[in-house]
């Protein structure tokens, strides 16, 4: 068995000759379904033997389906990214389960394998660290940005870790949260700045530059101070230290536009850039 990877944000992984596409979300690997199905029947078409297993998997008592797929943008040969059905390997396994073929049993220990790299990486966050660096890296992000993005990610995980002991639970929570900084900071919530910039399912953060990122940390470190400081709890008293970790960063991004005479938050993305377009073009 091999597995071939290209250090892209989507990586191609080889089974037996076939291609999986597979990519980093919400944390963990998510994979092709159809790209799955075709490495494991041979079928040339994929996408209809999809749709009727779905409704195998619906009449068999797996209703929660339709939540546990999410649809992601992954390269097709034609070299663009189009949004594809994909699952998390939890997911995967039980589809797998119910398609008849010979070929399930070492594709499941190829899946293994994968999550066993994964938990590699969550017992030494070095790997993943690494990996991400290799990745943007690839991209032809510079080495100084690779490092103030690594950093922001480090301070972003300390704050989350302490909106989760501190009362935060649900994914609707930290995105209320978050925006509180954004505003405060950059009078913008995420979702205003990904408009804001011409961007759509990208990473915000992967498009922000220097300052935006420098700021960007600035509010989330310093919202984690105060609600250290502040031992607060529930989601009321994080909202307000959210806002005012914000505000911190947010004065000193007027005092940086006041001095300057230019707007700190750029519509510049990365996609946009020149040099950037002809790479991910070659890519």
């Amino acid at each position: 068995m091999t597995e071939g990877i290209k250090i892209m944000t989507t990586k191609i992984a080889v089974f037996k000759g076939k291609k999986v596409r597979k990519t980093i979300h919400k944390n963990e690997w998510w994979f092709s379904i159809i790209d799955i199905i075709e490495a494991l029947t041979g079928t040339e078409r994929s996408r209809k033997y999809w749709n009727d297993l779905k409704k195998r998997l619906i009449n068999e008592g797996y209703f929660e389906v339709s939540e546990k797929i999410g649809q992601l943008k992954l390269l097709a040969i034609d070299g663009k990214k189009y949004l594809t059905d994909c699952a998390n390997t939890e997911t995967i396994f039980r589809i797998i389960q119910t398609i008849p073929s010979p070929k399930a049993e070492p594709f499941k220990r190829w899946l293994a394998r994968v999550g066993y790299e994964r938990v590699q990486e969550i017992e030494d966050p070095e790997l993943a660290a690494k990996r991400t660096r290799a990745i943007y890296k690839a991209k032809g992000y510079s080495d100084v940005w690779i490092e103030k993005r690594m950093r922001g990610i480090e301070i972003r995980e300390t704050l989350t870790d302490e909106w989760q002991k501190r009362g935060a639970k649900e994914q609707r929570e930290y995105e209320i949260l978050t925006a509180e900084i954004s505003k405060a900071t950059f009078g913008m919530t995420p979702s205003q700045y990904k408009k804001f910039k011409g961007l759509k399912r990208e990473n915000l953060r992967d498009h922000m530059e220097d300052l935006e990122l420098i700021l960007t940390m600035l509010g989330e470190a310093t919202t984690t101070k105060i609600t250290k400081d502040r031992n607060s709890k529930g989601f009321v008293p994080l909202k307000q230290d959210a806002k005012e970790g914000g505000e911190v960063a947010g004065s000193t991004r007027k005092d940086i536009e006041k001095r300057t005479g230019k707007r700190v938050s750029s519509r510049t993305n990365f996609l946009k850039l020149p040099q950037n377009k002809k790479l991910l073009k070659n890519k």
